[in-house]
């Protein structure tokens, strides 16, 4: 089946710069650009592109009215001017920016974020590693006891494209390691079940659906519903809000971050998979200050790699690798840190 037509945005600026950065900002939600130039250049053109709807930012007011005329005797799209003025890429206001970009254009275009289909989940059931690529568990890392809580967890965000390679990197970890994760894609609430089944169906981890006064044991991956939003009591449990995520999509990956962040502090660290947008971005760098591991799949091997960038581009990631590299990194860290508690268990001094 052919992948639906991307809706088609046309830019117009006076400032090359701000084009370019319209342009990143707008191919991160997926959308194709038919037309990037300053107002002249589009008063030349007696016959616009087609497009769903314009951006328009302009320095100085000059061609302001000359522009609006033309525009609104060529064209029935919407057009939105006086967009605020793009930050630097990586600045500390740019995701801010972006996300206020995506609620504009949301609202003339509908819910931009691709999401995997129930025919796409079902098709990873016929996927998985050769048992020979399923690595031991090291001799240093003692097996951990599954109905126990996890000390550390490892939060797992991804969106489009985010099922296939949080299958990959589960099932390219060892049985045993004393971790849990709690696994937060965007994806229709409707699909749930099946991805609970075939991203079960071959890893040693077990994947299992949030419930009220569930504590994350080693082992699970425990999956965020995308309908309320959850937090951890101060014992460890989980609850279920009665209010939605925020932000336009569920389960919010910034939140998830901030709200596990708060009770795990730095023994909650985070990789985030595949997927469209910037979700992650705001709340990574506050993560990565309680002192936790902020890693993000590689552009290479994503369906989409608009979110993990955007985590990358605020400077706060320490790893970057493929699904099946992540899982061999998260096996090395587990087992550094056994040996140093080893070592300081032998000589306390």
């Amino acid at each position: 089946m052919a992948a639906p037509e991307r809706p088609r945005v046309g830019i117009v600026s006076d400032s090359a710069l701000q084009r370019h950065r319209l342009q990143e900002a707008v191919a991160h939600f997926g959308l194709e650009g038919c037309f990037s130039g300053d107002p002249q250049r589009l008063l030349d053109q007696p016959q616009l592109p087609e497009a769903r709807l314009w951006l328009v930012t302009l320095e100085g007011e000059a061609d302001e009215a000359a522009l609006f005329d033309h525009l609104l005797e060529n064209t029935e799209a919407p057009v939105l001017f006086g967009l605020d003025t793009a930050p630097k890429t990586g600045a500390t206001h740019y995701v801010r920016w972006e996300r206020r970009l995506l609620d504009k254009l949301e609202q003339h275009l509908g819910p931009l974020e691709e999401l995997d289909s129930a025919a796409d989940l079902e098709q990873l059931a016929f996927t998985g590693p050769e048992v020979a690529t399923t690595p031991d568990l090291p001799q240093w890392i003692p097996p951990a006891k599954p109905d126990t809580p996890a000390d550390e967890v490892w939060i797992l965000g991804a969106s489009l494209g985010g099922p296939a390679a949080v299958k990959e990197f589960l099932d390219h970890l060892p049985a045993g390691l004393p971790v849990g994760f709690i696994y937060a894609q965007h994806i229709d609430g409707h699909f749930t079940e099946v991805l609970t089944r075939v991203l079960g169906r071959h890893a040693h981890y077990r994947l299992r659906h949030a419930d009220a006064g569930m504590k994350v044991h080693n082992g699970d991956v425990v999956l965020l519903p995308v309908e309320h939003e959850w937090v951890l009591a101060e014992d460890g449990t989980l609850v279920e809000k009665d209010t939605p995520w925020p932000g336009p999509y569920g389960p919010s990956i910034d939140q998830v971050l901030l709200n596990v962040g708060e009770h795990y502090g730095n023994r909650c660290h985070a990789i985030l998979f595949s997927g469209m947008g910037n979700d992650g971005a705001i709340a990574a760098p506050l993560l990565r200050a309680y002192g936790s591991r902020i890693w993000v799949q590689d552009s290479a091997s994503c369906a989409n790699s608009s979110m993990p960038d955007s985590v990358a581009n605020t400077g706060c990631v320490s790893f970057t690798g493929t699904p099946r590299q992540l899982a061999k990194e998260l096996v090395k860290t587990i087992e550094e840190s056994c040996l140093l508690k080893r070592r300081q268990q032998q000589d306390p001094a």
